[in-house]
């Protein structure tokens, strides 16, 4: 200890005690409301199962939408923000533009979680990843622990969304690339793209497939051609679910439809095209309870990724504008 003094000893215990508790506070935790908001899963999960009895497709219009707020900026609530007069946000993105739905949803479970907690304890961004881990359960898939804590953005980023997010048009190559970008592994992409075993898409995401893909089974081309018209933009707003099979039970049937060249978006069927992911989507579709674990373990790892927590950014009373 030669040539250190007492006051500097001090200083440098201070900085490790600040840094250790800075890094505590980063980290989310399933028990973070257990004091100041107890209720708040069960009012989150009633709500949701509520709303998806509703209307079934709502389920997995939840589940993109926390997909869509993690790969921007983190899981912060920013694509809960609308766009105002000094102020351009995620939900007019190109991939989410008269695509990204549940903000009333959200909307509502947040009304209902304020008034058993207060209007200020917990965020539009926790709201969202239970709303999704409750969705998937609902809808038959698997559960999961969902760490809480996160804060809400003051801010959101539409360049971001437009670069961050993958595209229906986009090859295997570029997939692999958009999610390593976010630490996901090609395994890990593939199990969250079993998301899509639930929901539906838009005609205009899918025409080029239907009618100018090769690697697509004839009748199933012609099914979706009945109600897709070729000419754009007639039908563009036309729905088809994503898994044909059961597109409002969570499973793994949809990794047999990619099998069955039925993947309905382009960038389903590059899963399994000759390339290096066909492997993964063959076991999941003979192993639904590999397929359960992956895909509930890659969702822990998209809730973590850059979460606000601490002092950083707020709680917002309204989750389509900042306080």
């Amino acid at each position: 200890m030669a040539g250190v003094t007492k006051s500097s000893l001090c200083l440098t215990l201070l900085i490790v005690m600040i840094t250790i508790s800075s890094q505590a506070s980063a980290h989310l935790s399933v028990s973070f409301y257990a004091n100041t908001c107890p209720s708040v899963f069960e009012t989150v999960r009633t709500a949701v199962r509520s709303a998806i009895n509703r209307e079934a497709r709502m389920g997995g219009s939840l589940i993109r939408l926390f997909f869509h707020d993690c790969f921007v900026n983190g899981c912060d609530g920013g694509i809960l923000l609308e766009d105002t007069a000094s102020f351009v946000g995620e939900r007019t993105a190109v991939v989410n533009n008269n695509s990204a739905r549940g903000f009333e949803v959200v909307d509502e479970i947040k009304t209902r979680v304020d008034q058993a907690c207060g209007r200020t304890v917990v965020s539009c961004a926790d709201i969202l990843a239970i709303a999704a881990r409750d969705s998937v359960v609902r809808l038959g898939g698997p559960t999961y622990s969902v760490p809480v804590g996160r804060r809400d953005a003051r801010t959101a980023s539409r360049d971001g969304a437009n670069s961050n997010l993958p595209r229906f048009t986009q090859n295997l190559d570029k997939l692999i690339q958009v999610f390593s970008d976010q630490g996901f592994t090609e395994r890990e992409m593939v199990a969250l793209s079993g998301a899509h075993t639930v929901g539906q898409a838009q005609c205009a995401t899918f025409r080029d497939r239907i009618y100018n893909e090769t690697n697509i089974d004839a009748a199933f081309a012609t099914c979706r051609q009945a109600n897709c018209p070729r000419a754009a933009p007639n039908g563009n707003g036309n729905l088809a679910p994503l898994d044909p099979q059961s597109p409002n039970r969570f499973g793994n049937n949809y990794y047999q439809a990619l099998i069955n060249k039925k993947g309905l978006l382009h960038s389903d069927q590059v899963l399994f095209n000759g390339g290096s992911t066909d492997s993964i989507v063959k076991m999941y579709s003979n192993d639904e309870s590999a397929f359960n674990t992956d895909f509930a373990n890659a969702m822990v790892k998209m809730g973590n990724l850059n979460p606000l927590t601490g002092s950083q950014g707020e709680v917002r009373v309204k989750c389509g504008r900042v306080n």
